[in-house]
């Protein structure tokens, strides 16, 4: 898994590294800015090689972009720097790379004042290299006002390792007005938490890791609640399938779902869990939906509830080997009764979603009554009406989920475009997979039957939550790729993954 670090971890890092390596800080520099110089030019070879203005602060995050500026005047490209005084006195680093840029050829440009800002050349593209990851309170001054500059420009933006004025976890307490809007930022050796949040999306723009060298062991040592998931991670928490294995090996997966009107989200579930790799499925549903069950998923079992419309009584749980809860349901009395009945003596492994998650927000007790290691799996609003409040930030919402996942000693999937996996220990998974073409009803219930069906094969709460939402995210690609995201569909989804599973197996798509 990536670290995901804070940057007083990431100071402490190019301490060690330059400690330990050994190298100098100046050196370091160097090095980091010729690894992003060398991936803005493959950016901007694909625009037929435009003007480039690169705006710099007076300290050494405006050094590497003197650096990167002195890298594309060498390789032909037409560039200005723009050094912003918002302090008084550089770096020493700083100082020394404008004197290198100077000698380069490049026009450096001192600003004091945005009245002697010139509007860039027709077509430029600006790097944004005016300030690091060290702030803790919204600009102000004329590096705010250089900011509102560059994003009334219209000019596409590459950020060094953070759009300046964003803050590099919580910008609950930021200036919207007062961040760069990046088109891409180049993030140095790791991610930011700032960048797996909804509400950043504007600022950050499409990003992507830029390796610098920073030293891997002082790094993988470091203390953090945060990482991103790698293919790696999760294709080692695949379960072997023996050869002489037979449907028993394999576990036996109970979906309680549906609701008249609402039998899709039952065979979504149903038809996901079947793709899980789990040996048998039996779906516990209203005698309303069987028929329709039984002929789209005849290799499912179904067990009618006495109620036609909406579940009213437990399913007997003998056999089962985990349970898939709420695709469907409703939120009738009756059901209700049901789904905290399941959760207060179920000694299965269980996932809970949709509305067995609104019937936990109506009847908050029983959230108390959880068996340990239950999985929930809300998207934002279902997880705001859990919680007792909204929240307007991303950041929030996920501290907020660590918190309950360590009060219930439960897992948390908090859906998303990175949708976090926080677990009971405090620790938060974010996943990569996924697309926005499976912003769509239905989605959620595929992961429901996902999970569950990995969890009856005997696979761990954390493991089946972090393989379930990796493959589901998986599937969502392949089915974008072949379909398109505007028309695929969450049925489009379930039958992708099984080239999900392939692709994790080694094989191809």
């Amino acid at each position: 898994m990536i670290p995901v670090l804070g940057p007083a971890a990431i100071r402490e890092a190019d301490a060690w590294t330059i400690a330990n390596e050994p190298i100098t800080p100046w050196a370091l520099m160097e090095r980091a800015a010729h690894a992003c110089a060398h991936r803005i030019l493959a950016v901007l070879e694909r625009y037929g090689r435009p003007p480039v203005v690169v705006v710099v602060g007076m300290g050494n995050n405006g050094g590497d972009g003197l650096v990167i500026a002195r890298q594309l005047r060498q390789s032909g490209y037409e560039v200005q720097v723009v050094r912003v005084r918002h302090r008084p006195e550089p770096s020493a680093d700083n100082a020394r790379n404008v004197a290198l840029a100077l000698e380069a050829g490049v026009k450096v440009t001192e600003l004091t004042g945005t009245d002697q800002w010139a509007p860039p050349p027709t077509g430029a593209w600006i790097v944004d290299a005016l300030l690091g990851t060290g702030l803790n309170e919204p600009l102000t001054g004329l590096a705010a006002e250089v900011v509102q500059v560059m994003n009334r420009s219209a000019c596409p933006i590459i950020s060094i390792d953070l759009p300046s004025g964003l803050f590099a976890e919580s910008n609950t307490a930021n200036d919207p007005e007062r961040i760069v809007r990046a088109t891409r930022t180049l993030s140095l050796e790791l991610p930011k938490l700032v960048f797996l949040l909804p509400e950043n999306d504007a600022f950050v723009g499409e990003w992507e890791i830029v390796p610098i060298g920073l030293d891997r062991a002082f790094i993988a040592g470091c203390e953090t609640p945060y990482h991103v998931v790698e293919e790696g991670d999760v294709r080692n928490l695949m379960p072997p399938r023996e050869r002489f294995a037979h449907k028993g090996s394999f576990g036996h997966a109970l979906i309680a779902a549906g609701s008249e009107g609402r039998m899709g989200a039952a065979a979504l579930a149903v038809q996901a869990c079947l793709r899980s790799g789990a040996g048998l499925v039996t779906a516990h549903i209203p005698a309303c939906g069987r028929d329709v069950l039984q002929s789209i998923s005849p290799e499912a079992m179904c067990r009618s509830d006495p109620g036609a419309s909406h579940l009213t009584q437990s399913p007997e749980l003998k056999g089962f080997s985990a349970i898939g809860l709420g695709p469907g349901i409703g939120t009738h009395p009756e059901t209700k009764r049901v789904v905290l009945d399941l959760l207060t003596g179920a000694t299965l492994p269980v996932v809970v979603d949709a509305d067995a998650l609104n019937i936990l927000a109506q009847e908050p007790q029983g959230l108390d009554r959880l068996p340990e290691q239950t999985i929930l799996t809300p998207h934002p609003k279902e997880f705001d009406r859990l919680a007792g409040r909204t929240f307007s930030h991303g950041y929030d919402r996920v501290q907020h989920a660590r918190g309950m996942a360590e009060r219930w000693q439960c897992h948390i999937v908090l859906k998303g475009r990175w949708t976090a996996i926080c677990g009971p220990a405090g620790q938060v998974r974010f996943n990569p997979t996924g697309n926005a073409g499976m912003a769509k009803g239905g989605s959620g219930d595929a992961l429901t039957g996902l999970i569950a069906g990995l969890l009856a094969q005997g696979i761990a709460p954390e493991a089946a939550c972090l393989l379930a939402v990796y493959a589901h995210g998986r599937a969502g690609d392949i089915a974008a790729a072949s379909i398109g995201m505007d028309g695929m569909t969450a049925a489009n989804l379930v039958q992708s993954i099984p080239a999900a599973w392939r692709t994790l197996r080694g094989g191809s798509e």
